[in-house]
């Protein structure tokens, strides 16, 4: 029997975060968080394998999909989208929950999760290491960037946006992110994309390609891990010729080790960075497992 599924609206000050459901009403809830300028399709063929006494809510990240953009002379920035996730959990009203992270939607979820470790249960993160550490020296450098490529933005009096043909949409999408299947490039443009006179525009917001200026040094990072409460697993895609971007990432070895430390899982899958989306078998039964067991372990100490 298919999952139902049904479209998510919550308002935020600035507009709307959008977004899908699947699975009973009040099933046990799954926060899910797609990473970098996707949007919530990248769980559209995970979640129908994962186990169906959840209730699954895959979110359009501010400035993605067909959520709203933030305001004029505000950054994209990773405490901004736990705010985010406040907002979409003050409006579910969940007060306990697992997520799903992947990519960035790892750094937000193993965020948010240290930040309020008593409202998570359970964290996956795909492809993620949960943090993104950097040089202290590197920080002053990448914040300035970061600014005047908002300056510069902010100062044009004009700001077009290209228009696509369909076919070119995807070849575009294609181009830019190698590691989508065909389609799975399909299942993301149909959140990616809006409709305009003379074919289409990418939905997302372009100030999405601006560097991050909210910067966190290692330490901080490994920090930040030890407050999470829950369990984790983290999910490390592979191929034969690849090591994978983030498992060969700089201080990836510090916070794997992290990780481990604390008795959390982490396992490598053969696959792309969008294996889960692109394979979804190939990681479905280690989510479901996973899931199970954490269920079981809450229920065990209610009793």
């Amino acid at each position: 029997m298919a999952q139902t599924e049904s479209q998510l609206s919550v308002p935020v000050p600035w507009g709307e975060l959008r977004g899908k459901v699947w699975g009973p009403d009040h099933g046990r809830p799954v926060l899910c968080l797609h990473g970098w300028a996707d949007n919530c399709g990248s769980f559209n063929t995970l979640i129908p394998l994962l186990p169906k006494d959840c209730r699954y809510v895959a979110v359009d990240l501010a400035g993605h999909g067909l959520s709203s953009h933030r305001p004029p002379g505000v950054f994209y920035m990773f405490t901004a989208y736990v705010a985010d996730v406040c907002h979409v959990i003050k409006g579910l009203q969940w007060t306990r929950f697992s997520i799903i992270g992947h990519s960035m939607g790892g750094n937000i979820a193993a965020l948010f999760s240290a930040l309020y470790p008593e409202m998570v249960d359970a964290v996956i993160l795909l492809d993620s290491l949960g943090f993104l550490p950097t040089d202290l020296e590197k920080i002053p450098t990448l914040m300035r960037e970061g600014m005047d490529e908002m300056c510069r933005y902010e100062g044009k009096t004009e700001k077009s946006e290209r228009i696509y043909t369909y076919e070119k949409a995807v070849e575009r999408l294609q181009t830019a992110n190698p590691s989508l299947s065909e389609r799975s490039v399909h299942v993301l443009l149909e959140r990616g994309l809006v409709p305009v006179s003379g074919g289409f525009v990418f939905s997302r917001d372009f100030r999405l390609n601006f560097k991050n200026i909210a910067r966190i040094t290692l330490e901080q990072s490994l920090e930040m891990q030890s407050r999470i409460q829950a369990s984790v697993l983290v999910v490390l895609a592979k191929t034969e010729n690849n090591a994978g971007v983030v498992s060969s990432s700089q201080f990836s070895s510090e916070l794997l080790d992290g990780y481990r430390k604390r008795n959390h899982t982490v396992v490598t899958v053969s696959g792309d960075h969008h294996v889960h989306l692109n394979d979804p078998g190939a990681v479905a039964p280690l989510l479901s497992g996973f899931l199970q067991t954490a269920a079981a372990s809450q229920q065990h100490h209610k009793l």
